[in-house]
């Protein structure tokens, strides 16, 4: 091979020069002219060829097993899940595996329950946050005060809305906010009902110590309206706020609530016919059997003869027996019962009633002021108040307020009890409040008149101690002697 070979055959590299070229083997048909013509050189291709397919068809076996397998895990999985939630066995556990959470599956009560996220529906819901000032508030008028506040009739400055503002009292109060204000606070937020006033918000002052009460505003309230009418309600219109009146107070026993201190000037009414229960400073929450509690409660002229007599374990019947002194007011336009104090009180009260007997009130001589009580002999007692006491009611009104002026505590029906009373279904029906008559409104033009009634009891306030040789040595209508009907009375 000459120095000029490569430029004879240009398609030749130097490198393929230098080296011998090797023959191809080729698996077509046609043999080539390099192939060798050796049996056992096709022998072992064809055996190659062969191994290569079994190799490939083994792995797709391999591969249809495993997904099979994968398959039949699943649904076992799924089938134990199930049984699971049937029997109420525990999920079986499985193993965790590294950087991964434990997460089991959700059983299908589960999942049904579970909502889906883009169904979900949200709410503005309030949340804390400082009280507003009450300069968002501008004070028309005083309209009163009471034990526990200072009521006024006040303007909302962005709406314009008329409501009642009250200002509680916390001067002097020894243990910083006083617990007649929480309570008051605290029963109104839990006791929404048609019939007891609304509690709006709670504002402040400049000061920590002016804390005011956001109410709506109503134009009357029962006391002033009856010492203004010169003549009483009809009976269809006692009938109307006495049924409004007891499902309120309903609503707050079915709470465990206790009013404490109902009378006609806590009792409010707007120019529509709706009475609302107010004033919850002596309201409390009690419990079955009722914990021990002050027997100073409830203004004196309508306190129950058990609380004047020194009980300290009391429920709801104390309430019922304020209904009964407010539902005689309605009737005759004047308090029932205007004791001048606790001994002239219980007078009064056994004056309308009758002395208490072992029959008619059990066991009251083991009250604690019933020891010193000095009662007439009687004869017998009737079930009803005198007649003579009211001539203008039906017999069913007298049912009704005999059962709520019974002196054994448990004698007294309850709230549901005496709105299922035949005095309600009989005629004259209920007024309508779409008709109910209109008054004036005091509060709204100028400071209601303060009338001679008692104050309701201070928190605090200690009962009454009197002195017991004077009782019982003074007669009656002598200088400061404390003389009833018959009786005499210790208290302390």
């Amino acid at each position: 091979m000459g120095p000029n070979f490569h430029l004879l055959h240009p398609h030749l590299s130097p490198r393929s020069r230098l080296k011998p070229r090797t023959p191809f083997i080729t698996m077509s048909s046609s043999k080539s002219r390099w192939a060798n013509d050796d049996p056992e050189a096709d022998a072992l291709v064809a055996q190659r060829k062969r191994e290569k397919e079994e190799r490939r068809r083994a792995k797709a076996e391999k591969q249809q097993q495993e997904e099979q397998a994968k398959a039949q895990a699943t649904q076992s999985q799924s089938t134990d899940a199930a049984l699971d939630v049937d029997s109420g066995a525990p999920p079986k556990k499985r193993r965790r595996l590294s950087n991964e959470k434990q997460q089991y599956p959700l059983s299908e009560v589960e999942q049904q329950l579970k909502p889906a996220k883009s169904n979900l529906l949200q709410f503005p819901a309030s949340e804390w946050g400082p009280c507003r000032h009450v300069d968002n508030f501008e004070r028309l008028n005083h309209i009163e005060e009471g034990s526990y506040g200072w009521v006024s009739r006040a303007k909302e400055i962005t709406t314009s809305e008329v409501v009642a503002l009250k200002k509680l009292k916390l001067d002097n109060s020894p243990d910083g906010f006083p617990v007649t204000g929480l309570r008051e606070i605290q029963t109104l937020l839990e006791a929404r009902h048609q019939h007891v006033v609304y509690l709006r918000e709670v504002v402040m002052g400049n000061n920590m110590d002016e804390v005011y009460l956001v109410m709506d505003f109503l134009e009357h309230d029962l006391k002033t309206l009856l010492d203004d009418m010169r003549e009483p309600f009809l009976p269809s219109e006692i009938k109307t706020l006495l049924s409004q009146f007891i499902s309120g107070l309903d609503f707050l026993h079915s709470q465990w609530i206790m009013h404490r201190d109902l009378k006609t000037s806590n009792l409010l009414m707007n120019n529509r016919g709706e009475l609302k229960i107010a004033d919850f400073g002596m309201a409390r929450y009690y419990g079955d059997p009722p914990p021990k509690l002050t027997q100073l409660v409830v203004t004196l002229w309508y306190r129950s003869p058990e609380l004047l007599l020194g009980a300290e374990s009391y429920g709801p019947e104390i309430d019922l027996w304020s209904v009964g002194c407010i539902f005689g007011e309605l009737i005759t336009k004047e308090p029932l019962l205007q004791g001048k104090n606790e001994v002239d009180q219980v007078s009064k009260i056994f004056t309308l009633t009758g002395p208490p007997t072992p029959q008619s009130w059990p066991g009251f001589r083991n009250l604690p002021n019933a020891k010193s009580l000095r009662l007439p002999p009687t004869t017998g007692s009737s079930s009803l108040l005198p007649r003579a006491r009211f001539p203008f009611i039906t017999n069913a009104s007298l049912q009704l307020l005999s059962s709520l002026l019974a002196l054994n505590p448990a004698s007294r029906p309850t709230a549901a009890e005496c709105l299922s009373h035949p005095y309600f279904r009989e005629d004259p029906r209920p007024k309508l409040k779409e008709v109910f008559p209109t008054f004036p409104s005091k509060a709204g033009m100028e400071k209601r008149r303060r009338r001679e009634t008692p104050e309701a009891p201070k928190r605090g306030q200690e009962a009454p101690k009197l002195d017991f040789a004077s009782v019982f040595g003074s007669h009656a209508g002598g200088d400061g002697g404390e003389a009833g009907a018959g009786f005499t009375l210790r208290l302390g």
